[in-house]
């Protein structure tokens, strides 16, 4: 076998290899992904509006809004203990059956964090339905607060919101 070979394979003879080039690697100009400040506050805000946007549009059962917002694969873990998969499941689940029917919806934003490709939101949350739901616990003029996570997820230009949790807080 040929020694310089056996040489080069050496652990030892990487590591210091490895040590030679590491000075000029970290002299290099480094290639940043990292967003700016600016750019973060940018899409905080963006989250932020398309968050209130997507309260409005649960307020308004505006199924055309919501199909914009919400991620195809859109997935909630919901108050009464179900978790619900895909945007027209949830459409279907909540919206169309009336479960969504408010006459007050208001969302009060605690934290927003963007990191990447991904938002968080959580808060508070109060509804008030206009009718029962009972397979929700839902009774028609009782307020309602909820603690909620609204996790949205850049799409191209836009964000969408992904995933969603939210659960009912006891009385105040």
């Amino acid at each position: 076998m040929d020694r310089h070979r056996l040489l080069v394979r050496g652990p030892l003879v990487r590591r210091a290899l490895l040590h030679l080039a590491l000075p000029a690697t970290l002299a290099a100009p480094a290639c940043s992904t990292t967003p700016t400040a600016s750019a973060m506050q940018t899409d905080e805000a963006r989250v932020r509006a398309l968050d209130d946007d997507e309260r409005r549009a649960a307020l308004a059962r505006d199924v055309p809004a919501l199909e914009r917002l919400w991620a195809e694969s859109f997935t909630v873990n919901a108050p009464n203990g179900r978790v619900v998969a895909g945007r027209e499941r949830n459409l279907d689940t909540f919206v169309r059956s009336g479960i969504i029917d408010f006459s007050r919806f208001d969302r009060t934003i605690e934290y927003v964090r963007v990191d990447g490709a991904f938002a968080v939101v959580m808060g508070l949350e109060t509804v008030v339905p206009r009718a029962d739901a009972p397979s929700v616990g839902l009774v028609a003029g009782q307020e309602v607060r909820r603690r909620f996570t609204n996790v949205w997820r850049r799409d191209g230009e836009t964000w969408r919101l992904c995933w969603r949790h939210a659960n009912v807080t006891a009385p105040r």
